[in-house]
């Protein structure tokens, strides 16, 4: 337990984490609310650029363009879905 998450893009402060040791539950609610909501909008903020990905994977030799449609079905699915 005493390692460090590297990959953390949240850092909880001491006073934070005093803060949340004496949360009732409404404010917990809210304060992880809060977080899932910041999170969320960083998922849409770095969604992928299907244009540039189709661009980039046609770049590639021997993918022609019928190859190259089938696979954006695939992506475009697995996004969709």
């Amino acid at each position: 337990m005493s390692e460090q998450n590297t990959n953390a893009t949240y850092t909880l402060s001491r006073e934070t984490y005093k803060q949340i040791k004496n949360f009732n539950r409404e404010q917990m609610q809210q304060f992880v609310g809060q977080i899932y909501k910041n999170a969320e909008e960083s998922c849409t903020e770095s969604a992928i650029d299907i244009d540039e990905l189709r661009s980039r994977i046609g770049e590639i030799k021997g993918i022609g363009e019928n190859r190259l449609n089938e696979i954006m079905a695939v992506i475009s699915e697995y996004f969709n879905s």
